[in-house]
């Protein structure tokens, strides 16, 4: 029994080498290779995880992320990629935005909160799916193989990192409206408060055109009564002169 269970660990290990080995060699991909990978299909959301982008593990040192970002950075940068600079500009932003969430020290501790939050939660799933598994009469389960244990928790890690930046896109918008709405009533109140202040001076312009109508209407009215009253003669009755006789 020792001995199978010495074969079981030597091919645990053998097993975890050659994964080491082809983190490794992907590591150090060609500039094309690793805008490609930079750019492949779903990266809007790999790319989340500042750690998957500098191909680096959560516990490394500032070190270490610094060193690796300097690296990927040159390898990506339009500069070095002339025959394809669109492309390259995107991976490199994708490298710069990573170091710059790795290298704020409150932004690095909520990454590896989630790492850590993914890591708890696959552990706890995969213990209630290993009793299922044994009631079964089952012995193991897939995820006991390290390479798909460690994928469920890449998986469940871009999962809690996607839900992040969802919320804080709904959060952003919901913002963004709240400032559309209370910039619009803004514009409604100050056009309300321009019509008010035109009408207001029209209306004071109106009124004094109005006085000065009846101030003017009046006058004539008063110059042409003075006229009239010069034309009219007054009717005086022919004296009586004294009978002769």
């Amino acid at each position: 029994m020792a001995h199978g269970s010495h074969d079981k660990d030597v091919k645990f290990d053998e097993f975890y080498t050659e994964v080491k080995e082809i983190e490794k060699r992907d590591s150090v991909l060609t500039p094309v290779q690793q805008i490609e990978r930079l750019l492949r299909p779903g990266s809007t959301y790999r790319n989340l995880n500042p750690f998957d982008v500098l191909q680096v593990e959560p516990d490394s040192s500032i070190e270490e992320l610094k060193k690796k970002y300097r690296r990927l950075s040159i390898l990506v940068h339009p500069d070095k990629n002339q025959d394809d600079p669109e492309r390259a500009q995107q991976a490199f932003e994708a490298v710069n935005k990573a170091w710059k969430t790795l290298e704020n020290e409150d932004t690095r501790k909520k990454c590896l909160d989630i790492i850590e939050e993914a890591q708890g939660r696959t552990d706890i799933m995969l213990t209630e799916k290993r009793k299922k598994a044994k009631k079964e009469g089952k012995d193991s389960i897939p995820e006991d193989d390290p390479v798909k244990y460690k994928h469920a928790i890449y998986v469940l890690t871009m999962k809690l990192f996607a839900d992040l930046e969802r919320k804080r896109r709904d959060l952003a918008e919901r913002v963004q409206e709240e400032s559309k709405r209370k910039r619009e009533a803004e514009i409604e109140e100050e056009e309300n408060a321009k019509t008010q202040k035109e009408w207001q001076k029209n209306f004071e312009e109106s009124r004094q055109n109005r006085v000065d109508s009846w101030q003017s209407f009046q006058q004539n009215s008063k110059a042409k009564a003075t006229k009239a009253s010069k034309k009219i003669k007054v009717f005086r009755p022919p004296k009586n002169k004294p009978e002769s006789r």
